[in-house]
């Protein structure tokens, strides 16, 4: 994906936080390969990159951002649930599913669909086996690396 994508890119250990925005919302977060940051070319992506940047310095930071409204009902119960799991914190792709009357594959679908990953920390839900489970859709590569780094830094809480 190329960084021109984005209206910022912020470097983290491991990865990147690509930023897209839409008028006045923050419409995606992506986690990207490691490489340099992209100065902010919206005020809002700017925002988005400070929020994002006090969160790799403190994993206590709380998000404050407009994100832009997306995803069936099912995704966004999904995603509020998630939101609720307080940082250095994890719940089980099961245990959310069991709440919401659902299957944990179900669950698992909605996290890898998450657009806004790190405001609602999909990082958080793994595997009931105790296992991290899959991130963003991939099951190895830096993505797994993204979450288990996520997941280390939090628990430094």
């Amino acid at each position: 994906m190329s960084p021109q994508a984005f209206q910022a890119i912020v470097a983290a250990p491991g990865f990147r936080v690509g930023m897209r925005v839409a008028g006045d919302y923050l419409c995606e977060l992506v986690f990207l390969p490691p490489g340099a940051e992209t100065a902010a070319s919206h005020p809002l992506a700017a925002e988005a990159a400070r929020q994002v940047r006090a969160y790799l310095a403190d994993p206590g930071f709380a998000f404050d951002l407009p994100l832009s409204p997306r995803g069936t009902p099912f995704q966004r119960a999904v995603w509020r649930k998630i939101a609720e799991i307080p940082p250095g914190r994890t719940r089980s792709y099961g245990e959310l599913a069991a709440e919401l009357g659902s299957a944990p594959r179900a669950v698992g679908q909605a996290c890898g669909k998450n657009p806004y990953p790190l405001v609602v920390p999909c990082h958080r839900v793994i595997s009931a086996t105790g296992g991290l489970g899959g991130f963003a859709n991939a099951r190895d590569g830096y993505l797994l690396h993204t979450k288990r780094w996520l997941l280390r830094h939090e628990a430094a809480l």
